[in-house]
């Protein structure tokens, strides 16, 4: 098994590129099953779950090329099952995704229930109600669940989602696309990686109003066409990023950042002190010119603090002076990266969705898990201030979603060494 072997680094210097984003890619490829012609997709990142997603949608009869880095051409002659592969879905969550275009597009779709990281249920009951919605007959059993459109197809319909979800208002845009008549999706998802799918369906040919606000309109079409489209930039890398700069106490410019996508990060960041600029070039993270103190914060569905963030930002806390207040409401099982800082030296408690962190202690390198995506990236920040070396294992989960990540680190100045056990 592959680790990374993190050591006290300098402030980092320098400047990154972010990659597309992972949460808008996987849509996107999966919205290419509603489409008879070639779709073409730019700064698509070089991701394991990206690879999944391929071969998921290779196995369903798709033909996929990559004619450059950070391009797919993604075309479907024939869909040849409308079932998804079981040992391609239980590794990634995401997989969930083509059941709404395959539904759409072919009038079944089966889906074994997906894996990915363990930060909580994450039930795909409102997928399956806006399916419902639509007029689908929606069977589960205890490893798979299936959805049948009525003979004529789908009908829109109102659909509320008694939680904003992300991927079940992705699902449920791309099932309505084609189905006929009118389809509202209220209490929807804002995330911009909602806007980006409407957008690239827009270019098929869908009908698509209000992506990015809370009532989502879809007038359903008869035929979609190829288009091309590049991804937005990832903006959990982007935050990733700034707090790498802040943990540091460096000085770093992101390039290819989209201000707005990145507002609650930057707000709180600083309200700790560090310097949050936009410039021609991109964004300027500037940590180094006075001590930083602790603020509170409380994860919310988008435009709110992201979730994704809540551990690395944590891991940020534990080296400013002061308490700081963590509040997790979006996941039940996302604190699992405190033991592994507590670790390191961190003194965090944590009671039921509250984590409360006592900063400005000295973190010691340690062994330590990567139990998601987003804690593995939360403990590479810890151990580029922690005195000594951190090991980190199963890092596959941080590999699922940055792309080139101990490259971009070293470019900065990171002391961080990927082995193989």
């Amino acid at each position: 098994m592959a680790k990374f072997l993190v050591q006290k680094s300098e402030p980092l210097n320098g400047e990154v590129y972010i990659s597309g984003a992972k949460n808008a890619v996987l849509p996107l490829m999966a919205a290419a099953i509603l489409c008879d012609e070639k779709c073409v997709m730019m700064d698509v990142p070089d991701l394991r779950d990206v690879e999944v997603m391929k071969d998921i949608l290779t196995a369903l009869g798709a033909k996929i090329d990559a004619p450059q880095t950070g391009t797919l051409e993604i075309e479907f002659p024939n869909i040849t099952t409308n079932e998804a592969d079981y040992e391609l879905v239980r590794k990634m969550r995401a997989s969930i995704l083509v059941m709404g275009p395959l539904l759409a597009k072919t009038g079944r779709a089966r889906v074994h229930m997906p894996g990915g990281c363990t930060i909580g249920a994450r039930p795909i009951d409102l997928h399956l109600k806006g399916f419902e919605a639509l007029g689908a007959q929606v069977i589960q059993k205890d490893n798979y669940v299936e959805a049948i459109a009525p003979e004529g197809g789908l009908v829109g319909e109102s659909v509320y989602l008694d939680f904003p979800s992300v991927g079940a208002t992705e699902n449920i845009m791309m099932a309505a696309a084609l189905a006929q008549g009118t389809t509202y999706i209220e209490n929807a998802a804002e995330e911009p990686e909602i806007v980006d799918l409407a957008n690239f369906l827009n270019k098929m040919g869908a009908r698509i109003k209000g992506a990015g606000t809370d009532t989502i309109k879809i007038e359903g079409v008869k035929y979609m066409r190829g288009c091309s489209h590049t991804v937005i930039p990832d903006r959990i890398e982007t935050g990733t990023f700034m707090l790498a700069g802040a943990i540091t106490r460096g000085e770093i410019l992101i390039r290819n950042v989209v201000p707005d996508h990145v507002k609650p990060i930057a707000a709180k960041l600083r309200e700790c002190g560090v310097i949050v600029e936009m410039g021609d070039e991109g964004m300027y993270v500037v940590a180094d010119r006075k001590p930083l103190t602790s603020t509170d914060i409380k994860t919310l569905p988008y435009p709110g603090f992201p979730t994704d963030i809540q551990s690395p930002f944590m891991s940020f806390l534990t080296t400013v002076e002061g308490s700081s207040t963590v509040i997790e409401t979006v996941f039940e099982n996302r604190f699992m990266h405190v033991a592994e800082l507590n670790r390191m030296g961190a003194n965090i408690k944590t009671e039921g969705n509250k984590a409360l962190i006592r900063g400005g202690r000295g973190l010691e390198g340690a062994q330590v898990i990567a139990t998601d995506l987003r804690a593995g990236a939360a403990l590479v920040l810890a151990g580029l201030v922690a005195k000594g070396t951190t090991e980190i294992s199963e890092i596959y989960h941080i590999e699922r979603g940055y792309e080139h990540f101990v490259k971009k680190f070293k470019n900065l100045g990171a002391n961080i060494l990927r082995i193989d056990d």
